[in-house]
């Protein structure tokens, strides 16, 4: 099964912010790992708190807030960013 990666525009233009490198290794991690995998939900982890329902994946110091939506075989990026920044204000 293939999941369709889909992009929400802020988090596009986050990933367009993100130095060049980072940004490649979240598009190579969400092309080759999430896209690719019967069940997304096994590379990630469910969000808790105000974020409930979401999911984060970790790609060294940098994480990807999705929605995962089973009935569409879509995974929506939301946030894309450094740890440090990426769980505020969403």
């Amino acid at each position: 099964m293939t999941w369709e990666v889909k992009f929400d525009p802020k988090a596009d233009r986050e990933l367009d912010r993100l130095d060049p490198q980072y940004a490649r290794r979240i598009l190579s991690f969400l092309s080759k790992k999430i896209a690719t995998d019967e069940d997304p939900k096994r590379y990630g982890k469910p969000l808790h708190g105000n974020l409930a329902g979401l999911w984060k994946y970790r790609i060294e110091n940098y994480r990807i807030i999705c929605d995962i939506q089973d009935e569409k075989i879509v995974v929506l990026v939301l946030r894309a960013g450094h740890r440090s920044k990426v769980y505020g204000g969403h």
